[in-house]
């Protein structure tokens, strides 16, 4: 008796179950008996002798000199030592010239190093090199350099001279420049490595919020390097602290005027070589405590809050799907939010941190005035021509809500950052209503982002964060914060107002997020996986609210997913990548029953293959089987592609339906399609099969997991490319499935759609 299984009763076009793309449900056997052991070191390798031993002579041959200055320093006599007038002198000049080292360094110091990280600066390699050098340089030489650059007969010491009576060599402002000359290179050098590792998307998000280049620099950019700042400023002040070289060769040695506590180490030494010992003691604590205070910063690389370096992503993060597997609270009162009329126009004037400008009621003029969501205000439709990586046209009504899905490096968060002007991988054109925005900087285009992790900034609590687009629109303080509680209200975060996001879960922070882009009621929202760090609960509820708010949105939103619930759920239109083309702009309706890429025939949980028609309307597939479908298209007459623009199959704006044609024929080829059929319909035998199937191909079981409480079966196959099949359990255990066996998989053709490329 043949034995065969057939996932039953399910419509073939239905979508998967919210989630289901996380992958199968696995449970975990668990052994009776045994208790959890607690206390149990983890063995692990010893540090080889041959590395231990040397690494124990480096430290011996450190520790050694200090051991010996603190033996033999004469504790009776220390403070007679340190109390004595040339040395409390001494120690004064030290601090006055160290802090004003470290003052010039600071001012100097922190935009060369922010331009060496972030600027595109000609010959910056040259310029770090030149930052490097005093810290090799010997410090005599060094000073000697500075003698012929600010020497009397120096290139510039003269002109200080004769225009400015201006002389610094052998004068307290000679040791500061001496000591500035050498201490800066540890500002710039620690800050620099902090500005590398700090997450761009923060000050990215900043600057879609409408906050000008100044105003991100001293409220996001600063407080984010603050560790790195302090630890190099820290560095700076103690080598000021201790120059010795330079200020000798550049600025002498006078008692009262240069002479700094390292100098009178060095008369000390020859006069009273305990009282030199003593200081050398008390220059030896400074410098301790600086290192003891720094934490390792300094030694265990300074990083900044957000991890590593960001760069423009070479393509985007989320990969296809598995074979197989198909990728607050509610509120009523959504849209008695508040927001803020930040519209200006791209003319108008900004504000004083060069920040978007400010809004204004109707007809009053009044700047930075909050009001209900969609009052006085015309609605913004989008048109936006991309060039380079992307090669599309977007023309949306105001209120549309865009989708845009695709396989990994389809160019979805490339299409958002090109929107926001912040990469080079693709140009907009993007007129948003009757402004053309396409050459204004981020913070003044009207469009606001919210990237996947959210981005909050991390020292700032959640309604400070909520309120950074408001203030940075020119709206009060406590106007901000009042509008900003209460879209936390709206999203369900209220009571979390007074944290920060450290300690708000990954789908608290993502509403806070969520709430920060919504109240400066953007003309362009975008969305990058707005959903994907909430739990399902969590995710439906946030849906929920999100959805109300796009429904009354008055500009268009793009929405960056890979889950097709929220698709369907929350869009109006559905855009479909590959390689930064068009392959389909329809409803989700059209797009689900008919898609034109196998990646979301995939993550709707379909079976989807490349094939080709031929000229007797049969379809031909890479391999050597054959599929036959009850109602195949026409072969291609005059040998082209004819693809089925989203305008004319869905009625797409006549703009999209052009980009897809062209995305289509791009990808397309001669008699080009897809055939689709959902694993529902793949019936699974152990025996060669019988009767009305007209699609009959061997092959061997590859894996078998769980999807709630139904298991999907991959079957490979020499002859046509790899199925998907579902199919309940009793059904595998009746065929005795598992990995490696054989097997015959059925489809009949009626249930094969096939979708022209």
């Amino acid at each position: 008796m043949k034995r065969s299984a057939r996932g039953g009763g399910g419509d073939p076009e239905r979508l998967p179950r919210a989630g289901a793309h996380r992958g199968p449900e696995r449970a975990r056997p668990v052994r009776e008996g045994r208790r959890p052991v607690r206390g149990r070191r983890v063995a692990r390798a010893g540090t080889p002798l041959a590395l231990a031993l040397p690494a124990a002579l480096a430290v011996a041959f450190l520790l050694l000199p200090l051991a010996g200055m603190v033996a033999r320093t004469s504790w009776s006599e220390l403070g007679t030592h340190l109390g004595s007038a040339p040395v409390r002198e001494a120690l004064w000049l030290s601090l006055t010239v160290s802090f004003w080292s470290l003052g010039i360094s600071v001012v100097l110091g922190v935009p060369l190093a922010w331009v060496l990280a972030r600027g595109a600066l000609p010959g910056k390699t040259l310029v770090r090199s030149l930052v490097l050098l005093p810290m090799v340089l010997p410090p005599t030489v060094g000073g000697v350099a500075l003698l012929l650059g600010f020497g009397r007969k120096g290139l510039l010491g003269g002109v200080l001279e004769d225009w400015f009576g201006v002389t610094l060599p052998f004068s307290t402002a000679g040791a500061v420049v001496a000591a500035t000359f050498v201490a800066m290179p540890f500002l710039v050098i620690s800050l620099e490595g902090t500005l590398a590792g700090l997450d761009r998307r923060y000050e990215e998000t900043a600057a879609s919020l409408g906050a000008g280049p100044w105003r991100v620099f001293r409220t996001v950019t600063l407080p984010l390097v603050a560790p790195g700042l302090l630890a190099g400023a820290a560095l700076t002040w103690a080598r000021a602290l201790g120059e010795f070289g330079a200020t000798i060769t550049f600025a002498g040695n006078l008692p009262g005027v240069t002479q700094t506590l390292p100098l009178q180490v060095y008369l000390l030494l020859q006069a009273d070589p305990a009282a030199a010992t003593s200081v050398s003691l008390l220059l030896l604590g400074i410098a301790m405590a600086v290192l003891i205070a720094l934490r390792g910063r300094w030694a265990g690389g300074t990083r900044a809050p957000g991890g590593g370096t960001r760069r423009e992503p070479a393509h985007d993060g989320d990969g296809p799907p598995a074979p197989g597997q198909p990728s607050g609270r509610p509120d009523d009162a959504l849209f008695d939010a508040p927001g803020v009329d930040t519209e200006g126009g791209p003319d108008a004037q900004a504000g004083p941190d060069g920040d978007a400008p400010g809004g204004s009621t109707a007809g009053d003029g009044r700047r930075g005035s909050a009001e209900a969501p969609g009052a006085g205000r015309a609605g913004w439709s989008l048109r936006a021509e991309l060039t380079g990586f992307n090669e599309l046209t977007l023309d949306a009504p105001p209120g549309t809500t865009i989708a845009v899905v695709g396989p990994n490096g389809a160019g979805k968060t490339t299409l958002l950052r090109a929107l926001l002007g912040l990469t080079d991988r693709s140009r907009a054109t993007l007129r948003l209503g009757d402004a053309e925005v396409g050459d204004l900087p981020a913070h003044r285009r009207g469009v606001a982002w919210v990237p996947q992790d959210g981005a909050l900034f991390p020292h700032l609590t959640a309604v400070r964060n909520t309120a950074y687009g408001l203030r940075a629109r020119g709206v009060g303080a406590a106007e901000a914060h009042r509008v900003a509680r209460e879209w936390l209200e709206r999203l369900g975060v209220g009571h979390l107002a007074q944290r920060r996001p450290g300690q708000l879960s990954g789908g608290q922070a993502q509403r806070v997020a969520l709430a920060r882009a919504l109240a400066v009621r953007p003309r362009l929202l975008l969305l990058d996986e707005p959903l994907a760090a909430l739990d399902q609960t969590t995710r439906a509820q946030v849906r929920h609210a999100l959805r109300r708010h796009l429904a009354a949105f008055d500009g268009v939103c793009l929405i960056v997913t890979h889950d097709p619930v929220e698709a369907v759920s929350l869009a109006d239109r559905v855009l479909v990548l590959e390689r930064g083309r068009v392959v389909q702009y329809a409803t989700p309706t059209e797009v689900t029953r008919h898609p034109r890429s196998p990646w979301v025939a995939r993550m709707l949980g379909r079976n989807a293959w490349r094939c080709t028609v031929t000229a007797d309307g049969g379809l031909a597939l890479p391999g050597p089987g054959r599929l036959v479908a009850a109602d195949p298209p026409p072969a291609p007459s005059g040998g082209g592609a004819h693809p089925v623009t989203g305008g004319e199959a869905a009625g797409a704006p006549p703009a999209a339906g052009a980009a897809e044609k062209a995305g289509a024929e791009a990808v397309g080829e001669a008699g080009a399609a897809l055939a689709i059929f959902g694993p529902e319909a793949v019936s699974l035998h152990r025996e060669r099969p019988s009767g009305s199937p007209r699609n009959v191909w061997p092959g061997r079981v590859r894996e078998i997991t769980a999807v709630g409480s139904r298991l999907r079966v991959v079957l490979g196959s020499a002859q046509v490319p790899d199925l998907v099949a579902e199919i309940t359990p009793a059904a595998a255990v009746e065929l005795g499935l598992a990995e490696g066996t054989a097997a015959w998989a059925s489809v009949k053709a009626t249930e094969v759609t096939v979708v022209r490329l």
